[in-house]
């Protein structure tokens, strides 16, 4: 290994970004935009958008598999293979167990996807706006520290993203899931509307919608201007999407920051650290260590945005140390690492329901049912703080149908092609509290292949989160019997923290430097030329699906950052 004296002379840029998933691909584009050469660091390989989807087209059968995942895959990846979007068609947009190793000081299920786009490949693309409720959340409920913005500042930024992504959604009215820029949304199915028009005669407070989805039902020009198509309801979109129809890095962001001229992409690069300059008392670049050769590179710019995903931001920062940040970039408080949270997603709910066998449903819509926050919304009503989203999806056909069955031949076939009854699968996204306790550290004795030291994970579950599944069983199987459900299962899946893939916090925002790590801007407010907008800002996680909200304030600090160079304030 050695060190390229002569890189600052040729490795310097306006602006670097660390990652290239939702929110990497955010800053990209925004800063390439507003006229900044902006390198962006990957530490994964290339994919290139629709060439390098080698399964986006294949057929069930042309799987040496049938498209599962062999036992010994399993073996070797027992954390990856929990994820319900890996499978032998996906495998390859997934970070392999042995890869990239980290210690898991309570159990932890860490999802990863070390590639040019990151999991913007992979994600459910589930995006619903926050409320005012959300942002006042802890200030009112007196946990975590208050959030340093408010909703109405981040309403235009949420139409802003919204708009360009290409959001398919209905106006419902709600006021605890504000309505954004929508294109054409998806239905519900028979099943689902019978259950919306219960929960409406029933209820006062529990409104069941379509789901908001990054899905172009209609593509406006700016949509087919980069390339980009209507989803044609496949539902094959953890593949790669080559219609370009879903929000991905590859279909929108990172072609948008290519067009400008401005926009570098290096892959293969494992961020070790940032550099913090002593004399100038900011950070003036990042070192990294190439993945093929492990040579040592460092890249200068003036400002850097670090979008490397909420637990790798985390680790990157701990491990940027200098004689001024003996514990981690901007950690004056020691607190940076703490108060990581998460979705709870273990409650779930299976019941079936006889009619409606006259009907059916076309396509393989690709987003579900949601019933939006109900409880403690305005003031506090139960045992728990906080509360959850409802998912839910209705379909005909057992759980797998006709691959479970024993047979074979024409009265084989003729039995599985009939669709079946009715079943309705409910699912729980809850609210989890940030707690100090919860936090990332980095290993004092084992390092990874590249000599990095390994995270460290201890978070968990407390009783608080019990609490909500019990809640939301009871209240779920209420619901499903007055609308004439049957065979109602109550489930604990009792999955580990990280399987939700919603982790959030260990760089929280806040006004106060005391309590918080960045500021309303998402600066590091002890090295303000640094802005941290991925989930490891977020102050508290809400219940919604957080990615379009990783994108307002990507955005957002992407703009003012600009504004302040333009005011030689960086």
């Amino acid at each position: 290994m050695y060190l390229n004296i002569n890189a600052q002379k040729q490795n310097t840029y306006d602006a670097i970004v660390i990652g290239s998933g939702i929110s990497g691909g955010w800053a990209a584009k925004e800063l390439c935009e507003k006229g900044l050469r902006t390198l962006v660091l990957e530490r994964g390989r290339d994919v290139n958008h629709i060439t390098d989807y080698p399964t986006a087209m294949k057929n069930p059968w042309e799987f040496e598999h049938h498209n599962r995942l062999p036992p010994s895959f399993r073996e070797e990846n027992p954390i990856a293979s929990k994820c319900y979007a890996l499978d032998e068609a996906t495998q390859q947009f997934f970070t392999k167990d042995a890869e990239q190793p980290y210690i898991q000081e309570k159990p932890f299920d860490w999802i990863r996807a070390y590639q040019v786009g990151g999991k913007s490949l992979l994600w459910a693309r589930q995006v619903q706006r926050w409320s005012k409720f959300d942002f006042e959340g802890p200030a009112r409920d007196g946990f975590a520290v208050p959030w340093p913005v408010t909703y109405d500042e981040m309403a235009p930024w949420y139409s802003y993203v919204e708009r360009f992504a290409g959001i398919s959604g209905n106006k419902d009215g709600l006021e605890g899931l504000p309505d954004g820029e929508f294109l054409p949304p998806w239905e519900l199915n028979c099943v689902e509307k019978h259950l919306q028009k219960s929960l409406n005669a029933n209820y006062t407070d529990r409104h069941l919608i379509i789901g908001r989805c990054a899905h172009l039902t209609k593509p406006q020009p700016w949509h087919t201007a980069l390339g980009r198509a209507q989803c044609q309801a496949r539902h094959l979109c953890y593949r790669g999407c080559p219609f370009g129809a879903y929000f991905s890095s590859q279909s929108s962001t990172l072609p948008a920051a290519r067009k400008t001229g401005k926009l570098t992409l290096r892959p293969h690069s494992v961020v070790h650290s940032i550099i913090y300059d002593e004399k100038l008392g900011k950070a003036s670049g990042v070192r990294i260590i190439d993945a093929n050769t492990k040579e040592v590179i460092e890249y200068y710019a003036k400002i850097i945005f670090l979008n490397a995903s909420c637990l790798a931001s985390n680790q990157i920062l701990l491990n940027s140390t200098s004689n001024r940040f003996s514990a981690g970039l901007g950690n004056d408080n020691g607190l940076l690492g703490h108060f990581v949270a998460f979705h709870n997603y273990r409650g779930n709910v299976y019941a079936d329901i006889d009619g409606f066998e006259d009907q059916y449903y076309f396509g393989r819509r690709p987003t579900s049912g949601f019933m939006p926050r109900y409880q403690n919304v305005h003031k506090q009503e139960t045992d728990f703080l906080r509360g959850y989203l409802v998912a839910l999806s209705a379909a005909r056909g057992g759980w797998g149908n006709a691959a479970g069955q024993e047979g074979f031949g024409a009265d084989w076939k003729d039995k599985n092609s009939q669709p079946g009854p009715w079943h309705l699968y409910v699912q729980i996204q809850a609210e989890t509290i940030p707690k100090f306790e919860n936090h990332l550290r980095l290993s004092p004795d084992h390092k990874d292949k590249y000599g990095i030291p390994q995270l460290i994970t201890s978070v968990g579950y407390d009783d608080n989160d019990l609490k909500i599944i019990k809640h939301f069983h009871t209240t779920v199987a209420e619901m499903l019997d007055k609308a004439s459900f049957k065979n109602i299962r109550l489930v604990d899946d009792k999955r580990n923290p990280g399987l939700d893939i919603h982790e959030m916090g260990g760089v929280r925002m806040g006004a106060d430097p005391k309590n918080s790590l960045v500021n309303k801007w998402n600066q590091l407010h002890a090295c303000k030329n640094v802005f941290v907008t991925d989930g490891a800002a977020m102050t508290s996680i809400g219940t919604q699906n957080p990615s379009l909200t990783f994108m307002a304030f990507t955005a957002r600090a992407a703009n003012h950052a600009v504004e302040e160079m333009k005011k030689k304030n960086l």
